[in-house]
């Protein structure tokens, strides 16, 4: 689904992606993790198409298409989201309208006809149980006064409405109390499919226990340096990031 070869990438002149090799197989979910300031949001920042950050080599194929050459609407169209670590609030945009416009785009890009009213609702209903979001949240504006727990649980309501292909949580888990991350976690999981893939940028062993990842990889100053198991991750748990830093350090 995706394969990412020898990335770089630099925000305001500075490089910060220093040549990352990554692929995710359709059906999988990869952990990503590392230090802070290693390049984890970057990386993210970049596949969306954010236009601070500047590639200035590699290529990321996505479904066969150069995800590089699209625009960053074009990639949430193609099935690409971002799940924030900190969702943005967008006062006086109703998350209903907001969800139609966006999921409306998505067809139209895709040659479809617009959902109608009542199934647009239909869908909206179905959704909302999967994350325990109120039927009162659909009014309110995108995020507006909503707690933190409520912001990310919207995030996965969102993906769950748009059915993307490829995910990228990035520290969805930041801030969540244990009953907030258990319903954002089952939430995801329950959009797991064959067909779907998920990126999923964390520094704690509980998001490990929820999602069970197929690979889990270690970012250190711009590139993967280690990838292994589930089992990588619950040994930088214990053992923190100091050691595979230093392991780097002395092959370099």
């Amino acid at each position: 689904m995706l394969e990412i070869k020898d990335l770089h990438a630099e925000v305001e002149g500075k490089e910060i992606l220093k040549g990352i090799d990554l692929t995710i197989p359709n059906g999988e979910v990869h952990v990503l993790m590392g230090p802070n300031g290693s390049g984890k949001s970057t990386l993210s920042n970049v596949l969306v198409g954010h236009p601070k950050y500047t590639v200035t080599q590699g290529s990321v194929i996505f479904n066969g298409i150069n995800l590089l050459s699209l625009s960053a609407a074009d990639r949430a169209h193609e099935g690409i989201f971002m799940s924030f670590q900190a969702p943005t609030e967008i006062p006086g945009v109703s998350m209903t309208n907001f969800l139609r416009a966006a999921i409306n785009a998505k067809r139209e890009y895709h040659k479809l006809p617009a959902l109608s009213a009542s199934d647009f609702l239909k869908l909206l209903r179905e959704k909302r149980k999967l994350v325990g979001l109120d039927a009162h949240f659909m009014n309110r504006g995108v995020n507006e006064g909503f707690s933190g727990g409520e912001r990310k649980r919207n995030e996965i309501f969102q993906m769950a409405v748009l059915e993307p292909l490829f995910s990228i949580l990035d520290e969805t888990d930041s801030g969540l109390d244990v009953d907030a991350l258990r319903i954002v976690a089952e939430g995801f999981n329950t959009l797991r499919t064959e067909s779907t893939s998920a990126l999923v940028i964390t520094h704690y062993q509980r998001m490990l226990d929820y999602l069970r990842p197929d690979r889990v990889h270690v970012l250190v100053d711009g590139r993967v340096v280690q990838s292994g198991t589930i089992d990588l991750g619950y040994e930088i748990e214990a053992r923190g990031f100091d050691w595979i830093k230093s392991a780097v350090s002395s092959d370099n």
